[in-house]
C-alpha cells in the first residue's frame, strides 16, 4: 500500500475532506483539535472500510453476515486483524488496520453483569471497521499523508440549517442525587470503594438536522485532543473527549486516566489541594495498574505522573500516566480486553462498581463511556474514553454526563459536576445557527 505525502495541505484540509465524506456510512475522522495539547499531533480520516463488524448482546456481524461465533468480540477481531498485512511507515502512527468504537456495553461479553437496565436506545455494542484508506495529518509538522485511494469528493455534504435544541434530563435531579447516597452507604458497607454514576439527557431533533455540522461547531466550543466525529448510517457519534484510554506504541503501553473536575473559572489550586479528588484519581490509578499489570512485564508498570492538572474548555481535570511494556506473547487485542471497559468510568473494584452501575442507572449505556479509536496493522493503537459524546439516533440525541462517588462525595457537589461536564456541549447547541 502507498504512502503519499500531500504537499501545501494543512489542519483545515483535513476537516474540508471529512466534510465532503462523512455522509458516507463508516467514514470516521479522528479530530485532534486542541492544538497546545500534546497529544493533539495527529488527526486521521477513514472511510470505504474492506470489511465492517458489528457485535450486539454477543452477536457478531461480519460485512452484514450474521453469526454466533465461538470465540469473544476480541478474538474475533485479532483473527481480522491476522487476516491482513501490515503497513507500516515510520512516521505515520496508524495506517490502517481496526477503527471504531467498542461501547460500554461490550463489557457484558466479559463478565457476568446482571441484566437490569433498559436498552431502549438499541444501537450496537461495537461497530469498526478495517480500513486501508487512511488520511493522516500531522499537526505539529503540517504535514500530510495519503494511505490507500484518493477518494471521490464528486459528492459533498450538504449544509443544512441546525436550531437549537430541547434537552430533557431522564432522572431527575433529586434521583440522581439520592443514587449517589445509595453508593455512599455502599462504600460505607464495605461493598466499594468508587462508584462512577451518570445521568441521561436525550432531545428530538428536526428532520433536517446535520450532525456534522453540528460537529463542526462544537469541535469550536469544546476543542479536544481526543475528539472524534463518525457516521454509522442509522447512528452518528460526535465526541469531544479530553481522556486518553490506551495507547500502545509497538510493545510500550500508556493509559492517562482523568478523575477530579473544577471548572476553569475557579483557582486550580482547589483542585490541585483537594483530598477528595486526589483520592478519586489514586484509586483508578491503581485499578488501571492492575489491569496492566495482567498484559504487561510486572515490574514495568510506573506511573511517571499522578494527578497533574490540565486544563481544557470550561473545566481544570487531574490527570494521572500509567505506563507498561507490553509482553512479547500479547496482542493489541489483549489489552484492550483486560482494560475494558475504563476504571476511571467505571469505579472500583470495578466488577462490583459495574454491578451498581446496572443496579441504579435506568438504561443501557451504549458508546458512552465504551472506547473509540483505532487498533493498527502495524502494531500501534490509540483509543480515548467516549465521555463528553453524543449518540446520534432513533432521530434523537443522547448525551450522559457522570461523576466518580467517593465516600466523602457530597451529592449536591457532584450533581453541579455532572452539570459542569455538559455544559460546552449544551452551549455547543445553544449558540448553533446556520453554520457554513
Amino acid at each position: 500500500m502507498s504512502h503519499v505525502e500531500i504537499t501545501k495541505w494543512n489542519g483545515e484540509d483535513i476537516l474540508t475532506c471529512a466534510e465532503k465524506l462523512n455522509h458516507l456510512p463508516y467514514t470516521l475522522f479522528f479530530d485532534s483539535n486542541r492544538p497546545e495539547h500534546p497529544s493533539s499531533q495527529w488527526s486521521f480520516l477513514c472511510w470505504n472500510p474492506i470489511e465492517t463488524i458489528t457485535a450486539k448482546n454477543g452477536i457478531i456481524t461480519h460485512n452484514n453476515n450474521k453469526a454466533i461465533n465461538e470465540h469473544d468480540v476480541f478474538t474475533f477481531l485479532q483473527s481480522r486483524l491476522n487476516a491482513h498485512s501490515a503497513q507500516k511507515h515510520h512516521k505515520i502512527p496508524f495506517t490502517g488496520g481496526i477503527a471504531g468504537y467498542w461501547g460500554y456495553d461490550l463489557g457484558r461479553q466479559l463478565e457476568d453483569i446482571p441484566q437490569n437496565t433498559t436498552d431502549d436506545i438499541n444501537v450496537p455494542d461495537m461497530m469498526v471497521g478495517i480500513y486501508n484508506n487512511v488520511l493522516a495529518h500531522d499537526h505539529a509538522n503540517n504535514k500530510t499523508w495519503l494511505i490507500g485511494e484518493m477518494p471521490n469528493f464528486s459528492q459533498g455534504n450538504i449544509t443544512k440549517t441546525i436550531t437549537d435544541i430541547d434537552w430533557k434530563p431522564q432522572i431527575s435531579e433529586t434521583k440522581y442525587k439520592d443514587n449517589i447516597k445509595k453508593i455512599i452507604d455502599y462504600i460505607y458497607a464495605g461493598e466499594v470503594y468508587q462508584v462512577n454514576i451518570s445521568r441521561r439527557f436525550e432531545a428530538n431533533l428536526s428532520k433536517n438536522f446535520n450532525s456534522f455540522n453540528h460537529y463542526k461547531h462544537l469541535r469550536k466550543v469544546n476543542s479536544a485532543p481526543f475528539s472524534a466525529y463518525m457516521n454509522f448510517g442509522d447512528v452518528q457519534l460526535a465526541s469531544c473527549s479530553p481522556e486518553r484510554f490506551l495507547k500502545c506504541d509497538g510493545q510500550h503501553v500508556e493509559a492517562q486516566p482523568i478523575k477530579g473536575t473544577l471548572p476553569s473559572s475557579q483557582d486550580k489550586n482547589i483542585l490541585l489541594n483537594s483530598k477528595k479528588d486526589i483520592a478519586e484519581n489514586t484509586m483508578i490509578v491503581d485499578l488501571l495498574r492492575n489491569d496492566l499489570s495482567k498484559v504487561c512485564d510486572y515490574h514495568s508498570v510506573k506511573v511517571p505522573k499522578l494527578c497533574n492538572l490540565e486544563t481544557f474548555e470550561g473545566l481544570h481535570h487531574l490527570v494521572s500516566t500509567v505506563l507498561g511494556v507490553l509482553k512479547p506473547n500479547k496482542k493489541l487485542t489483549d489489552l484492550l480486553r483486560v482494560c475494558f471497559p475504563g476504571g476511571s468510568i467505571t469505579g472500583a473494584p470495578k466488577i462490583r462498581a459495574i454491578e451498581l452501575i446496572e443496579e441504579l442507572e435506568e438504561t443501557r449505556r451504549g458508546p458512552y463511556c465504551g472506547a473509540m479509536g483505532y487498533i493498527g496493522f502495524n502494531g500501534n493503537m490509540d483509543t480515548n474514553i467516549a465521555i463528553r459524546t453524543i449518540t446520534y439516533a432513533n432521530n434523537k440525541a443522547y448525551l450522559q454526563t457522570g461523576c466518580g462517588i467517593v465516600s466523602d462525595s457530597n451529592p449536591e457537589k457532584e450533581l453541579q459536576e455532572s452539570l459542569d461536564k455538559a455544559a460546552k456541549i449544551f452551549e455547543s447547541f445553544k449558540t448553533n445557527k446556520d453554520i457554513a
